[in-house]
C-alpha cells in the first residue's frame, strides 16, 4: 500500500488491484469491503473516510462497489443479494434489491444525499423503488456517453469527479441535480471510469494506488477535500 501524508486521502488497493471502487462502497457513516480484504485496505478506508468499516459480500461475491449504491438514507443492491447480506447493510441504512435486469446497482446508480442519476435503460418500474430507498429524486441520463453512470463518476455531498469526456453541458446538469460543483479527471494513470477507481465521502477519499499526483490533485479540487 502507498500512503499519502494527507489523512483525508489515501492511495490503496484491494488484493493487488487499484480498481477499489469495484470492490468497496461507502457513505458518510460506514463502508463495506470484501470478506477477504487485507487489514491494510480496511485501515486505509477507515482512516481516510472516517467511517466504520464492515467486511461483507453481495450476492456471494466480492464486487460490492459494482453491486451496491448507497447514500445517507438507504442502499440499493443487486436483486441477487442474499437476505443475510441485506440484513448486514440494514444495520446501517434501509436496504433493498434493484428490481431490474440491469441489477449491478453500483455501476448503474450515481447518488448523493440530494439526487440519484440512473442508467437510462433501467425500466421505469424500478425507479420508484430506487426513489423510496434512497429518498431522493431520480433522473435517468448518461454521462460522457456512458450509461453506467456509477462507474463514470464519483459524487459526494461536496463535489463530483467525472469521466474526462464529460461535456460542459453534462457537468452543468450534474452540478444542478446533485447541488455540488462537478469537474472532470482520471485515476489509476489515465483510467476514465473514475467511479471504478475510488470511494469517497465528504471527509476524504480512498483512491486506486496507480493514481498520479496530478490525478490526486483533481480529486482534492473536485471533491472539496481541503
Amino acid at each position: 500500500m502507498i500512503d499519502r501524508c494527507d489523512a483525508m486521502m489515501k492511495l490503496s488497493s484491494y488484493d493487488g488491484t487499484p480498481y477499489i471502487g469495484v470492490y468497496s462502497v461507502a457513505n458518510e457513516n460506514f463502508a463495506l469491503v470484501p470478506l477477504n480484504s487485507y487489514k491494510t485496505f480496511e485501515t486505509d478506508i477507515r482512516e481516510s473516510l472516517g467511517v466504520e468499516v464492515e467486511y461483507a459480500s453481495i450476492a456471494g461475491t466480492n464486487v460490492i462497489g459494482s453491486l451496491m449504491a448507497v447514500n445517507s438514507y438507504g442502499a440499493v443492491v443487486s436483486r441477487m443479494a442474499f437476505d443475510r447480506e441485506i440484513e448486514i447493510i440494514s444495520k446501517h441504512v434501509p436496504a433493498g434489491r434493484l428490481d431490474d435486469r440491469l441489477n449491478a446497482a453500483g455501476n448503474n446508480i450515481l447518488v448523493n444525499d440530494h439526487a440519484a442519476l440512473v442508467n437510462p435503460r433501467i425500466k421505469r418500474r424500478a425507479i420508484k423503488g430506487i426513489e423510496d430507498l434512497l429518498q431522493v429524486e431520480v433522473i435517468q441520463e448518461n454521462v460522457a456517453g456512458c450509461n453506467t453512470v456509477g462507474s463514470a463518476c464519483v459524487v459526494t455531498n461536496k463535489g463530483a469527479l467525472c469521466h474526462p469526456k464529460t461535456s460542459k453541458e453534462d457537468l452543468e446538469m450534474l452540478g444542478s441535480i446533485f447541488k455540488v460543483p462537478a469537474s472532470i479527471g482520471t485515476l489509476n494513470y489515465g483510467t476514465a471510469l473514475v467511479g471504478a477507481c475510488m470511494i469517497a465521502n465528504t471527509r476524504g477519499a480512498t483512491v486506486g494506488s496507480r493514481s498520479t499526483p496530478i490525478e490526486l490533485g483533481r480529486v482534492e479540487d473536485g471533491l472539496g477535500l481541503f
